[in-house]
């Protein structure tokens, strides 16, 4: 009896919600988008989408051309966590859940005493799929793995993605795996595969033959030696998660926000609601880190800053304002062409977190005035509703309802402190957290690549022999004792 796991995978789940929720979606193909944008790209695909090799990942535009008939659909998290907990219920039924799910899609069941034996392994996964139609959750299907170990589980389910049921037994070991591609395997992205390249695995048969050390030395770590113990089927023990370092937001702006000021209130935004965040943490920043990225450029503005610890908003504010203040000043005079190359997405973190002692009282005015307002605007708005009271930076967002609580994979939010007043009110589950900024971390990593290979593809077709780089708004550097060198130009920085 080696069967210790049953991972449950729902098929294309945030499509197949909108499936389920809309009948006239039911056989057609389906994209979900962050945003309503033609330069975002495909957050999931329904079965009928990746038919056409549209899949999650693709971008918006290439989605279109592959597959004409698609029915693009901004993304709902609500609802995505709203059914996650039916979905969840029924498994329960079913069998336990071994601790938390491990993201909103993907959940882990231990098999115990006579459930490891083959033929009751395999009827605990049927009753899982015949419950969730008997309770009309069809067209919400799952593919399911049962293997020694998490890791093998969640490959084998992978393996027959529509509705599949796939077992791999120990003595299926290497063999059963030596079908797939190295990709296939979670944990092998495009940068370790490239590494494991270079040393000269290009197959999972070659990979589950290297010796341990030679993994060790592949991932650079132990986590190499992780990966050739979860090969053979041996159950590690859980990571310890670590305190926390950061605390922080990110958005990719709507169209209707892709200028200066939308930019900047966004970003007012998304620290006003990480400054509440981290005094909910008890804890307070000695530094912030900043980045916007643009629509058809590499590079980012990025701004990192160190200060004593504080946690009070207005400070905060005040220093990201500063912050900002050379692009903004790039846009006015226009070395930044706002309209070429418009704000794609922001992010901003609070870093290097130290607890709150509660005994450190500011010694200047200003300071003790920006404390005694960041307490009263904790107090209002946690008694009448997030945003109730807000700095005027944050109106235009607030106003568009830009950057609007994401419901973590790993957390789903405590809706008192992070939905804007008037949102649709969800339950608060503290048993989540991480998850979903796990799995937004991803989606915006997508975006990104999406973006920069769709430059580079475009950079490849359209570069004229003789082309010379230019700068945005076409600035260069002009070298100087040119015949058209007035003794201007741009300098080094991003504009």
């Amino acid at each position: 009896m080696t069967l210790r796991c049953l991972f449950v995978d729902f098929n294309s789940y945030f499509a197949s919600v909108e499936q389920f929720d809309r009948d006239d979606l039911r056989g057609r193909p389906v994209g979900v988008v962050p945003v309503m944008a033609a330069s975002t790209c495909c957050i999931a695909a329904s079965r009928e989408a990746k038919v056409h090799g549209v899949k999650t990942g693709t971008p918006v535009r290439e989605a279109v051309e592959r597959c004409p008939d698609i029915t693009l659909v901004q993304a709902r998290p609500a609802r995505y966590v709203e059914l996650h907990h039916r979905l969840i219920a029924a498994i329960q039924d079913c069998i336990p859940i071994d601790g938390k799910p491990l993201s909103i899609d993907e959940v882990a069941c231990r098999l115990i005493g006579r459930e490891r034996e083959r033929d009751n392994a395999v009827a605990i996964a049927r009753k899982i799929k015949r419950t969730l139609i008997e309770r009309g959750l069809d067209p919400i299907r799952c593919s399911v793995g049962i293997a020694p170990n998490t890791f093998l589980a969640k490959t084998a389910s992978d393996i027959d993605k529509v509705d599949g049921l796939t077992v791999v037994e120990l003595a299926d070991l290497p063999h059963a795996l030596h079908g797939l591609q190295l990709q296939d395997l979670c944990g092998v992205g495009p940068s370790m595969l490239q590494r494991l390249n270079h040393a000269g695995i290009d197959t999972v048969e070659q990979l589950t033959a290297a010796p341990r050390e030679r993994l060790k030395a592949i991932w650079g770590g132990i986590e190499g030696e992780r990966f050739w113990a979860q090969l053979r089927g041996i159950e590690l023990p859980p990571r310890q998660r670590a305190a926390v370092a950061s605390v922080g937001h990110s958005h990719v702006l709507d169209p209707q926000m892709r200028n200066a000021d939308g930019m900047r209130s966004v970003l007012f935004k998304l620290l006003a609601k990480a400054a509440m965040r981290l005094r909910q943490e008890r804890s307070k920043a000695r530094g912030l880190s900043l980045h916007v990225r643009f629509v058809g450029r590499e590079q980012r503005f990025s701004r990192d800053l160190s200060f004593a610890p504080l946690d009070d908003t207005p400070t905060l504010l005040h220093l990201m304002a500063d912050a900002l203040e050379p692009l903004l000043r790039a846009a006015a005079s226009g070395r930044w062409r706002v309209e070429r190359h418009p704000p794609l997405s922001v992010a901003v973190s609070l870093i290097d977190l130290l607890p709150d002692a509660g005994d450190s009282a500011a010694l200047f005015p200003e300071r003790q005035r920006n404390q005694a307002l960041t307490r009263v605007l904790d107090q209002v708005n946690q008694r009448y509703g997030n945003n109730r009271l807000y700095f005027g930076a944050m109106q235009d967002a607030l106003a568009q309802g830009a950057a609007p609580m994401r419901i973590p994979f790993q957390h789903i939010p405590d809706e008192a402190s992070e939905a804007d007043l008037g949102a649709a009110a969800l339950v608060a589950d503290p048993s989540m957290d991480e998850l979903w900024l796990q799995r937004e971390r991803q989606f915006k990593a997508m975006a990104e690549s999406a973006h920069r290979q769709e430059r580079e593809r475009g950079a490849a077709k359209a570069k004229p022999p003789g082309h010379k780089p230019s700068g945005v708004g076409g600035w260069v550097r002009k070298r100087a004792g040119s015949p058209d060198d007035d003794g201007r130009g741009t300098t080094g920085s991003l504009f």
